[in-house]
């Protein structure tokens, strides 16, 4: 029998190409490259290699075709290019996941990030792929544990599901995505992060994630000084892995920080192609690859796992309306928002209740847990009605009893907001914190078949 890691070099070797065919840099101007003699082989998307001989290869990727030459946008700066340069056409964008990725940090390209050898798979996947037939795919799955009592409660994960952090900068987003990272009941999480920050990144691995997180988990960085061209296929690049391990029958948690980072990634290589800017500077072509991307999660095929999808969104200023976070609404299975007002007074996770949402209820939850739900909500939404009544000493306790139970409620479902807890003791602390006297259970959904 094969061993299977030579089993994987063999099949990367009978894909190896013996010849490249090579072009000539024919002129520079604007950060871009006009090359000529692959205008019969290259592609739009193509890779291109620029060849020097006191000069690294730098990498790039093919924006526009014009009559006898062509547009490379290139990923690094161009110090050192000159005319009559060599040129490569390498083979479209593609990886070839494996089993042993798991616990590794790798760049959008397949490398590895984290000092050590990175072991190919035998299967090359094209990072642009295209999701299952909307008539094949599954449903959602069950409802999963997050350690996590907001979202165990008011705005519940279920398999397949793809929902969203609204958040400013300094909110503790990328908090909360580590714990769901390693609260979220899943087999394999991938996470791309996308334009951050370089110190970041070792901080999430070591302190956020810690040891227990990376046993499960795959991260695709792109640090904010990569190109928009590896930006953009950070996101790429994460969503064939998760697709990879999908197929296989995992259960996979996609997290993305920040699906902003990866619209203003491809606003920037759009722009360069002369694509015009038309929605509060964002090109058309915008909400397509949003929306394509976020398509490619989600339920897989009925002999196929699933990929739930936990991604955020920066809004400046709190503006839940601005274009990108107004397209990710839209397709999404829910929305969390965090409200900076939350976390100044030192409430974490800072989840604005009354503005988040989960698409998963009602049939993520039964009967009883609904309307102990509907109770909760309704008392947090008399409460913000009547706040400034309430703190300014204008309001007459027995006024109104709804506000009187809102008021008396206020506090517990506060904390209940913070609180790490498993799915029942969740809904135990709800029911305390209102008062509620129900049965609950902790149901699953059954998968759409058919």
């Amino acid at each position: 029998m094969a061993h299977p890691d030579l089993g994987c070099l063999s099949q990367r070797l009978s894909h190896a190409v013996p010849s490249r065919r090579v072009g000539r840099v024919e002129l520079v101007e604007k950060g871009l490259l006009r090359i000529s003699g692959l205008n019969d082989v290259a592609a739009l998307g193509d890779r291109l290699d620029v060849c020097g001989p006191s000069l690294d290869p730098i990498g790039g990727e093919v924006i526009g075709l014009n009559d006898g030459t062509l547009t490379m946008l290139p990923e690094r700066p161009l110090g050192g290019v000159v005319t009559g340069m060599q040129v490569r056409h390498l083979d479209p964008l593609q990886i070839a996941p494996h089993q042993s990725w798991i616990g590794r940090v790798i760049d959008p390209n397949g490398c590895p990030l984290d000092g050590r050898a990175l072991m190919p798979g035998a299967q090359i996947c094209p990072i642009h792929a295209t999701p299952p037939l909307p008539a094949s795919r599954g449903g959602f799955g069950k409802r999963l544990e997050t350690g996590l009592a907001a979202f165990n409660t008011f705005l519940p994960i279920v398999e397949g599901q793809r929902i969203g952090l609204f958040a400013g900068s300094g909110v503790g987003k990328s908090s909360l995505l580590g714990d769901l990272a390693k609260g979220l009941e899943s087999d394999i999480c991938v996470i791309a992060l996308i334009g951050e920050r370089g110190r970041e990144l070792r901080d999430f691995v070591d302190r956020i994630l810690g040891p227990d997180g990376m046993a499960r988990t795959i991260i695709v960085a792109a640090t904010s000084d990569s190109s928009p061209l590896l930006r953009r296929q950070c996101a790429w690049t994460a969503a064939t892995i998760a697709e990879f391990f999908r197929d296989q029958g995992h259960h996979v948690l996609f997290l993305a920080d920040s699906l902003t980072r990866f619209a203003e990634a491809h606003r920037e290589i759009a722009l360069a192609a002369g694509e015009p800017a038309s929605l509060r500077g964002y090109p058309p072509s915008t909400a397509h690859m949003l929306m394509s991307l976020c398509e490619r999660l989600g339920p897989g095929g009925f002999d196929a796992g699933h990929i739930t999808a936990v991604l955020s969104v920066l809004v400046a200023g709190s503006d839940m309306d601005e274009p990108i976070a107004d397209i990710v609404r839209g397709v999404l299975d829910g929305h969390v928002v965090l409200d900076r007002k939350i976390a100044e007074r030192g409430r974490f996770p800072a989840i604005d209740l009354l503005r988040s949402v989960s698409r998963s209820l009602p049939d993520a939850a039964t009967a009883d847990e609904n309307s102990v739900l509907t109770r909760g909500r309704s008392l947090a939404g008399a409460y913000a009605s009547a706040e400034m009544m309430v703190q300014a000493g204008l309001y007459a306790p027995g006024s109104d009893p709804l506000v009187d139970a809102a008021v008396a409620s206020h506090q517990a479902l506060d904390e209940l907001m913070s609180l790490r807890a498993p799915i029942m003791e969740s809904y135990v602390a709800l029911q305390q914190a209102i008062g509620f006297e129900a049965q609950v259970g902790a149901p699953d959904i059954p998968s759409v078949e058919g």
